[in-house]
């Protein structure tokens, strides 16, 4: 299993007495320190919190995707498919460390509930970082309003704007992702 990077305790979120709902709380990073390229998204979905484990929902393309890229089976058990990543200098995380959501539409996101991930203390910690991919537009728009007014100007990173892989973006084929998510392999080679 890869080594997951230590972060704080998440603060309760704004709203979520007021809503009746509970914070989703999100998972630690999948990371090693040479990781070059990070792949965020916005919050687990209600599938990935249940199961513990990034895009756990059955039809998220985001893990045979990777395997295409990557050459490993998809299939494969979580920590199998999990440690990939790292060997690969890729970084996987999200957005949001919490925040409500009821369900797992990235739309439903309570903005007001959202407490960021330290991005700062993990840029610190991962300096061969070069770039950031976004899962999608949601965790795209969030990191940019959200995390790089708080980064130091020294971060010089560069951002690529991936399609989603969630079964909810269903306006392009698992195929088309595919072929715009080959971007990846210029970070990583």
């Amino acid at each position: 299993m890869p080594r997951r990077s230590n972060r704080p305790s998440p603060r309760p979120a704004a709203h979520s007495a007021a809503a009746g709902l509970a914070p989703s709380i999100g998972f630690p990073p999948i990371a090693r320190s040479d990781a070059r390229l990070l792949i965020l998204g916005s919050l687990p979905g209600a599938a990935s919190l249940a199961r513990q484990q990034y895009y756990a929902q059955p039809r998220n393309s985001f893990w045979p995707i990777l395997g295409a890229l990557l050459g490993f089976d998809p299939a494969l058990p979580y920590a199998q498919r999990a440690e990939q990543l790292p060997a690969h200098c890729i970084a996987l995380w999200d957005v949001c460390q919490s925040g409500v959501r009821p369900g797992s539409l990235d739309s439903a996101i309570q903005r007001s509930s959202i407490v960021p991930n330290d991005f700062a203390a993990f840029l610190k910690m991962h300096s061969e970082l070069h770039a950031i991919a976004f899962n999608g537009r949601a965790a795209e728009n969030l990191f940019r309003s959200l995390v790089l007014p708080t980064l130091p100007a020294s971060a010089e990173l560069r951002y690529l704007s991936l399609p989603s892989t969630s079964p909810a973006y269903a306006s392009l084929r698992q195929a088309d992702k595919l072929a715009r998510w080959r971007a990846l392999l210029d970070w990583i080679a």
